[in-house]
């Protein structure tokens, strides 16, 4: 579903260069629970971005659902994102001045959905992480862990085939960043493709393969002995 063959992101620095990312191989099938793991600044973000369709290699494939992305152009690019991928990020990114409901529509909106079918489609993802009932309410009425729910359902109402969550707990306290992690893992055993992006090693063994990424290169890729024990 997700490769790269031989990705290079490379940032020219005065007469230096930074290599966010080093030659990267990587491939992600379908149904996957993939951790890609590293400190600040070995480059797990900027593979995020790549995968994310938020920014292109330097050098290097990319292929999604086997089309070539780095022949796509900024509209192709976002359908892209818009249709098949979901992202949950660390700090939520709901809008303060729309209610919940209408914070899920927001993608449906960007693709031209009707608005009962997204109303629809925003209600169901309200459902699924329970809070329907809270519809109308705005962000700031909700905790941290309600609002992580929020941009979940967000994630979900489009039925994306990837969901890439970005230090997803890490506005969290540790019981609720554990009760969003049990949502999470829900998804990927009903066989949406999970891709999270952490430092936090207590946080990759959640997943079912780690990924771990040091200086831009990958240094270990392997099934997760825990998660399949």
């Amino acid at each position: 579903m997700i490769e790269l063959c031989d990705v290079y992101k490379i940032y020219s620095d005065g007469d230096s260069e930074i290599r966010a990312l080093d030659g990267v191989n990587l491939f992600i099938g379908e149904g996957e629970f993939v951790a890609i793991v590293g400190q600040s600044g070995s480059g797990k973000s900027t593979c995020m971005n790549i995968i994310g369709c938020l920014d292109v290699p330097t050098s290097g494939k990319y292929y999604i659902n086997g089309a070539d992305v780095s022949t796509m152009n900024e509209i192709e690019l976002s359908h892209l994102r818009n249709v098949t991928l979901g992202f949950i990020f660390q700090q939520y990114n709901l809008l303060p001045k729309l209610n919940l409901l209408e914070n899920v529509e927001l993608p449906l909106i960007y693709r031209g959905m009707p608005q009962k079918m997204r109303e629809e489609k925003a209600s169901l993802a309200l459902e699924r992480v329970g809070l329907l009932d809270r519809a109308k309410k705005m962000p700031s009425q909700l905790s941290g862990g309600q609002q992580q729910r929020v941009s979940i359902a967000r994630a979900l109402a489009g039925d994306p085939k990837v969901i890439l969550a970005d230090e997803p707990t890490g506005a969290l306290d540790s019981k609720t960043g554990r009760d969003v992690l049990n949502f999470i893992k829900k998804l990927n055993n009903e066989g949406t493709t999970i891709v999270l992006i952490t430092h936090d090693m207590s946080i990759a063994q959640e997943a079912k393969r780690i990924v771990r990424i040091q200086d831009g290169k990958i240094i270990s890729d392997e099934l997760n002995g825990r998660e399949n024990a």
